[in-house]
C-alpha cells in the first residue's frame, strides 16, 4: 500500500492516491488491510469531531451496513440528538483517496468509499502480496490475508488420531478436515505450527486384535489391506467374544481365564510388560496401518509432522504423572483402581491406574502431555477431538492444572459435531476411502459429458479426484464445526449450488479468462491499470468482497471457525458469475481489456488463497 507521506517527486499516481494521515489503532492493520484504513480514516474524522478515542471508533465502523460500505451508529459513541453529532463530523469531513463522501441516515453515519482510490490501494496490496508469495512459495505469511503478529509463536496441534486397525470413520475425517484449516490458519497469522497425528494404537483392544489373528488372520491380505483386514478380524473376534460373554453368563462356561477377554487382557499385560513377541505382532499392525494412512492422507491433500501414538507415552512420564497425582492428594482408590478426584468440579472420577495395574486414557494423556511440553516447549496445544470427549479433555485440563504442570493454561479442545449417514451407493460403508473414490469416479463421468474441455485436461484421473476430495471437504466445512450434519453424496457430485465443485469451477473459470484471451498483455502493476475503467457496480461488488478477505481470515482464526472461510470462497464466486456476461475482456478495447484482466487475474490469486487454506488443492482445467 502506498506510504502516507507524499512529496513533490513522487510519480503522479502516487501523488493521486496518497494516504490521509491515519491514527495508530493496535487493532488494525492498514498495510495489509486496506478496509482496516479507509474504517482508520473514519476513525480519525469521527473521533475528533466527537473527542472520542480513535481506538473505540474504529472498532465501532461497521463494513456493509445500511447498505453503505462503511457506518456508524452514532449512539454507540454519543448520546443526545443524533443530528447534532452527525452534523459535526459531516462539517469536518474532507474527502480523500479512500473514502468519498458522508452522510447521515437517521442514528446511522455512512461513509462511500472513493472507488478509483480504493480499487488502487486494494490491488496494489494484492498484486505485491501475490508475487511475494509467489517468489518465495516457502513462505506461509507472503500472500494477500496473512500477518506475521504470531512470530515467534509456536502451536502443536494434535489432529485426525485414527485407531490404526479401524477404518478411518466420520469422526476422524471431521478431525482430520478441521485439523488441517485450523493449522493453516495459525500458519497464515505467522505462527510455527506442528501437526501430530496421535493414533489411537495401544490398549486392550490390541490385545483382542492380536487374539483375532491368531484365529483368522492371513498374511497375505494383512499386507495387501492391513486397515481392511485388521477391522475384519477385530469384527469377528468381537462377535466371538459377545456370543462366548452371553454363554459365560448363562453358566455355560464357568473357567473365567479360559475366555476372549482373559486372553485378550493377558496379551495387553504383555505388552505393557514389553514382552517380544506380543510388541513385535504389535508394531507390524502398526506400521503397515500408518504406511496405508498415509495414502489416504495425499488423497486428502494433508499431511503431518510427527506420527505418535499412546504407545509411544514413556512409561516414566506416565508413572510421574500418577506420583504426582498422588502427591498433591488428588487421588482416591475404588476397587483397586486409582482415580483423581474432580467431583467437587463437577467432573466426577477419573481413572489413572487400572485394578490389575494398567495404564488408561488418561495417564497416557497425561504423560504424553509431559513428553511433548519437554520436546516442543509449545505456546499453544491443540486437541481437535469430537464433542463427545469433551469430559474427558476438561478433565485432563484440570488435572494438569491442579499437577502444577508448565503447560497448564496453553491447553485448547476444538470439539465438533457427529456426521450421519456416511455412505455409498454400495452401502452404509463407513470407509473413507470408499466415499473418495465414489466422488471421484462421479466426477470423472460429470467430466466426460464435456468431450471438448475434457480433451483439455492433461490428467483426468487426478483432476477428478481433487474435485471430488473438495467435494467431501466443503460438505464438511460449509456447516459450524459444532453441529451435527448428514453426509449426502450428492451433495459431492453436484456442480449447480453451494458445493465444493463449484468453487473448483470458480477457480477455473478465472484461470480461462487469460488462457481465451492471450493477446491481451496482463498488466505488471496497477500503476498500468487505467483505474477508472473499473467503475462498474459489479466490479466495486467483487472489490469489496476482496477487500473483506483479511477480515475473514482473522475471524477464521480467532474462532477456529473454517465455514466462515468457505461462506466467503460461495461468495465470491457468484459475484464473479454475476460479472461473467457482462464485464468481459474478450471484444473489450485494450485499456478496458487491460484493467478487466488484471482485476480477474488478483481475484483468482485471493480464491486460491483462500482454498489452500481450506487444504484445497486449485485446478485450472475442469
Amino acid at each position: 500500500m502506498a506510504s502516507a507521506a507524499t512529496t513533490s517527486a513522487q510519480p503522479p499516481i502516487l501523488e493521486k492516491y496518497a494516504l490521509p494521515e491515519l491514527p495508530s489503532v493496535a487493532a488494525a492493520d492498514p498495510h495489509r488491510n486496506v478496509l482496516d484504513a479507509a474504517r482508520l480514516s473514519v476513525a480519525k474524522i469521527v473521533s475528533e469531531a466527537w473527542g472520542v478515542d480513535a481506538d473505540k471508533v474504529f472498532m465501532g465502523v461497521d463494513t456493509g451496513k445500511k447498505g453503505a460500505d462503511l457506518a456508524i451508529a452514532i449512539p454507540r459513541f454519543v448520546k443526545g440528538k443524533p443530528d447534532e453529532a452527525a452534523k459535526k463530523v459531516l462539517d469536518a469531513f474532507k474527502p480523500s483517496s479512500l473514502v468519498a463522501s458522508a452522510t447521515q441516515d437517521g442514528a446511522f453515519l455512512l461513509f462511500a468509499l472513493d472507488r478509483e482510490g480504493f480499487a488502487y490501494h486494494l490491488l496494489r496490496t494484492i498484486s505485491h502480496a501475490t508475487k511475494a508469495a509467489e517468489e518465495n512459495p516457502e513462505s506461509k505469511t507472503a500472500a494477500y490475508g496473512t500477518t506475521e503478529e504470531g512470530k515467534g509463536k509456536h502451536m502443536l496441534i494434535d489432529f485426525s488420531s485414527p485407531n490404526i486397525a479401524k477404518p478411518f470413520h466420520a469422526g476422524h475425517l471431521r478431525s482430520t478436515i478441521i485439523g488441517a484449516v485450523i493449522s493453516n490458519l495459525h500458519e497464515a497469522m505467522g505462527w510455527k505450527v506442528t501437526r501430530l497425528n496421535y493414533l489411537g494404537d495401544w490398549g486392550t483392544q490390541y490385545g483382542l486384535l492380536s487374539v483375532g489373528f491368531d484365529r483368522y488372520g492371513s498374511e497375505e491380505e494383512l499386507v495387501k489391506d492391513p486397515i481392511q483386514h485388521l477391522f475384519q478380524v477385530y469384527v469377528k473376534i468381537n462377535q466371538e467374544r459377545a456370543a462366548e460373554t452371553e454363554r459365560f453368563n448363562a453358566g455355560e462356561i464357568t473357567d473365567a481365564d479360559s475366555t476372549i477377554h482373559a486372553a485378550a487382557k493377558r496379551v495387553f499385560k504383555d505388552m505393557e510388560d514389553g514382552e517380544p513377541k506380543a510388541i513385535a505382532q504389535w508394531a507390524r499392525f502398526r506400521d503397515l496401518s500408518i504406511e496405508k494412512l498415509k495414502e489416504t492422507y495425499k488423497k486428502l491433500n494433508i499431511d503431518f509432522d510427527v506420527y505418535w501414538g499412546e504407545s509411544q507415552v514413556k512409561p516414566e512420564s506416565m508413572q510421574r504423572a500418577i506420583d504426582v497425582c498422588v502427591e498433591k492428594g488428588l487421588t482416591c482408590e475404588d476397587r483397586g483402581a486409582l482415580l483423581v478426584d474432580l467431583v467437587r468440579f463437577k467432573m466426577d472420577k477419573a481413572i489413572i491406574r487400572k485394578a490389575d495395574g494398567t495404564t488408561i486414557y488418561l495417564t497416557r494423556d497425561l504423560g504424553g502431555l509431559h513428553d511433548k511440553w519437554n520436546k516442543y516447549k509449545f505456546d499453544k496445544h491443540i486437541y481437535v477431538v469430537q464433542a463427545a470427549q469433551s469430559l474427558h479433555f476438561r478433565q485432563l485440563f484440570k488435572t494438569v492444572e491442579l499437577m502444577g504442570e508448565e503447560a497448564a493454561g496453553k491447553l485448547e479442545h476444538i470439539s465438533f459435531g457427529l456426521v450421519h449417514g456416511m455412505s455409498t451407493r454400495k452401502g452404509t460403508v463407513v470407509f473413507l476411502d470408499d466415499i473418495l473414490e465414489e466422488a471421484k469416479e462421479t466426477m470423472h463421468e460429470q467430466m466426460k459429458s464435456n468431450e471438448a474441455k475434457y480433451a483439455q485436461i492433461e490428467d483426468p484421473e487426478t483432476t477428478s479426484q481433487i474435485i471430488g476430495t473438495t467435494a467431501v471437504k466443503i460438505q464438511d466445512l460449509m456447516g459450524k464445526r459444532v453441529n451435527d450434519y448428514n453426509f449426502d453424496m450428492k451433495r459431492c457430485t453436484s456442480f449447480e449450488g453451494d458445493f465444493g465443485p463449484f468453487i473448483q469451477y470458480s477457480h477455473v473459470r478465472l484461470c480461462s479468462v487469460q488462457r481465451k484471451n492471450p493477446n491481451v498483455v496482463v498488466p505488471s502493476a496497477v500503476e498500468e491499470v487505467d483505474l477508472s475503467i473499473l467503475n462498474e457496480p459489479k466490479i466495486h461488488d467483487i472489490l469489496f468482497h476482496l477487500a473483506l478477505y483479511p477480515q475473514t481470515v482473522r475471524n477464521a482464526f480467532n474462532q477456529s471457525e473454517p465455514s466462515g472461510l468457505v461462506h466467503w470462497c460461495f461468495r465470491l464466486s457468484h459475484l464473479v458469475g454475476s460479472a461473467w456476461e457482462t464485464i468481459k475482456v474478450s471484444g473489450a478495447p485494450e485499456e478496458a481489456a487491460k484493467a478487466r484482466l488484471f482485476l480477474f487475474v488478483q481475484t483468482r490469486a485471493v480464491l486460491a488463497s483462500a482454498m489452500r487454506l481450506l487444504s484445497l488443492t486449485p485446478i485450472e482445467h475442469m
